[in-house]
């Protein structure tokens, strides 16, 4: 049996989890979400958590079990806590502003690059260099986050760009380091 699959989800109080035939909806203080699973996928609610069980040991069964029981966890986490992908920007000039729910990052271009936040998605700047990507689908704010960061990923020669909080840059000598002959 999968030792992530079989682990249960605890529902915390406030946290609405409906079971459908292949759709999972959770809904609690944050907002709300579904999931449309594998119709032989097994949920059950006991006493406080979600159980999800698998048909068979078939190899596909295997893999679609932790999968499932993981996307469930993040669907509660998400409405009760929200996650939060931090960025930085490095380089002279670089930063970024709010217009509005726009995001405005002036990192190198002749032009100021806009980005609009999809529905359930917020940017929260903490200083014109620190950007946080916020919203309760886990999924959706690690893909914002890259797109961001696509905008400008951090070079190696100098380090400028767009990283993650914390992310370390492999840095390269550049033509000084070069031996001479």
């Amino acid at each position: 049996m999968s030792r992530i699959g079989k682990r249960p989800i605890p529902i915390p109080s406030g946290v609405e989890v409906s079971v459908e035939s292949g759709l999972v909806r959770v809904k609690g203080p944050k907002g709300e979400l579904e999931l449309r699973i594998d119709p032989e996928m097994i949920v059950t609610r006991e006493n406080g958590t979600l159980h999800v069980q698998r048909p068979s040991e078939e190899r596909r069964h295997k893999q679609l079990h932790g999968l499932y029981r993981t996307l469930i966890a993040n669907m509660v986490q998400g409405v009760t806590e929200g996650y939060r992908k931090d960025l930085e920007i490095q380089g002279v000039g670089y930063r970024a502003a709010l217009e509005g729910k726009t995001l405005v990052l002036n990192v190198g271009f002749s032009h100021p690059v806009r980005i609009d936040p999809p529905a359930g998605i917020s940017f929260v700047l903490d200083s014109p260099t620190r950007i946080g990507v916020v919203g309760i689908d886990k999924q959706l704010v690690g893909e914002i986050a890259a797109q961001i960061r696509r905008v400008r990923p951090p070079e190696p020669y100098k380090g400028k760009g767009i990283r993650y909080l914390g992310e370390q840059i492999r840095r390269k000598a550049g033509k000084a380091g070069k031996a001479r002959k």
